[in-house]
């Protein structure tokens, strides 16, 4: 059964507390926080405090995924506003490995995210070290991207590789899923969607949730 992470990305900033709510009383798995810092990506959404405040109202796990430079600086600091899966880039990690050895050792499920360019096989060494792959279907930075096609191979690639090395890996995809696309993507082996603008931009975001979860079962 398919994961559902709704991206805070898209939600109502002026309400949050509202959109929090919702996402607890619905059928979501987990909370979905893209942290950006308009180096690594030319865009600047929240941080720490904002995460840990966040906390206090969310009874979901908070995936929270970093599009920052030298993402090491700050994992301890994310551990204590309490994520619970952490996930760095590829591209933005110069020493992967040791990164994901320091979110392991704050507590935290260790995620590896990828940019669209990115080659999957590029983690054939340390697939069985990373919880969650975050495979980037949009170019990283904002919300409301059309999907990239190519990801559909990306997830199928991935997926063979996993099953070959016996890993637990997950399997997660982040931007442009909509219900039109959420089949395929769990048919060719995803395991977690991240929803921001399919939720966020319904009239009714908990049913659209329902229906994600419908999908992926």
């Amino acid at each position: 059964m398919a994961l559902i992470a709704p991206s805070i990305l898209s939600a109502n900033f002026l309400n949050m507390e509202a959109d929090i709510n919702m996402i607890n009383n619905s059928e979501a798995d987990w909370f979905h926080l893209d942290v950006m810092d308009g180096r690594f990506v030319p865009n600047i959404t929240f941080g720490m405090p904002v995460i840990a405040a966040m906390k206090a109202k969310a009874k979901k796990t908070f995936d929270v995924h970093l599009m920052i430079v030298e993402p090491e600086k700050y994992i301890e600091g994310f551990a204590k506003a309490g994520a619970d899966v952490l996930s760095v880039h590829y591209e933005a990690s110069t020493h992967l490995h040791r990164n994901l050895q320091i979110i392991k050792a704050n507590g935290m499920k260790a995620g590896v995210a990828m940019n669209p360019h990115t080659p999957i096989e590029l983690l054939a060494d340390l697939i069985e070290d990373i919880d969650v792959v975050c495979l980037m279907s949009v170019n990283p930075g904002f919300g409301g991207q059309k999907f990239i096609e190519r990801t559909y191979h990306k997830i199928r690639t991935l997926k063979q590789m996993i099953v070959e090395r016996g890993a637990s890996t997950l399997i997660e995809i982040d931007g442009g899923v909509t219900l039109q696309n959420a089949g395929l993507l769990i048919k060719d082996g995803a395991d977690v969607l991240v929803a921001g603008n399919t939720v966020f931009s319904s009239p009714d975001p908990a049913d659209t949730i329902k229906k994600l979860k419908e999908i992926g079962k």
